[in-house]
């Protein structure tokens, strides 16, 4: 398996790791990585990878078998032998900029109280698709609740439940396509604002800022229509 130090600490930018295999792709699998891999609607992370006098970049990062984390080149490469000690570092501008789009959608969830159907993060910009009839009301109003979150710099933490848990709160989950995984052990749970007086809390498996203050201001995108009860709301941020 690889073990996964983007969970550790979300702020690491460079880490030592030993290759532990090759996928049939041409990616390379370590012991431990920073790579968040695509899930969840937040793309995989890129870098570099460097060894002896090598260097790699690395385009994205995927799920692989069980519990591997596969790295994948951005064109192909010799792969570092397995066995190999080498160093790892993330594009970090790119993946901050995820880091401050996802927690944002988590408030958007919460200005906008309807199930969420899909979404999707980039570097500039997310968007949730709700299960709603009408586009809402007063954008500027929703405009400003989000941006009150952000001012409020609330604290970002993460923390577990158990299957049987979580079945007793079923009102956690959000979206209604995708579900938390089961029969893996416990569920990891982002939550904003405090243990005993919280914004939001939700399973999620992303990355996210330690604050909200530190997403930025945001505006909102375009509201589109994508069926009968589907509203598509878009968020950017403004820097």
């Amino acid at each position: 398996m690889t073990h996964m130090l983007f969970r550790d600490d979300p702020y690491a930018r460079d880490a030592r790791a030993r290759v532990i295999a090759h996928t049939a792709e041409g990616g390379v699998v370590l012991d431990q990585t920073l790579f968040y891999p695509t899930g969840g609607g937040q793309p995989g992370d890129s870098g570099w990878l460097a060894w002896d006098n090598s260097r790699m970049n690395i385009a994205t990062a995927v799920k692989g078998e069980g519990a591997q984390i596969a790295l994948v080149p951005s064109e192909p490469v010799a792969l570092p032998a397995v066995g190999t000690h080498l160093e790892q570092e993330l594009d970090w501008d790119r993946r901050h900029k995820h880091m401050r789009v996802h927690t944002a959608l988590h408030l958007l969830s919460v200005a906008v109280p309807f199930g969420v159907t899909g979404g999707a993060i980039s570097a500039t910009h997310g968007r949730l698709d709700f299960d709603m009839p009408d586009a809402p009301d007063d954008r500027e109003a929703l405009e400003e609740a989000l941006n009150s979150f952000v001012e409020q710099d609330a604290r970002v933490s993460d923390g577990w439940i158990s299957e049987a848990e979580l079945d007793a709160a079923p009102e956690l989950v959000k979206t209604m396509a995708v579900k938390p995984p089961r029969g893996q052990g416990d569920i990891r749970l982002v939550r904003i604002g405090e243990e005993d007086d919280w914004i939001d809390l939700q399973p999620c498996g992303g990355t996210h800022v330690a604050r909200t203050g530190e997403i930025g201001a945001l505006r909102l995108g375009k509201i589109e229509k994508k069926g009968r009860m589907n509203r598509r709301i878009y968020l950017h941020l403004d820097t």
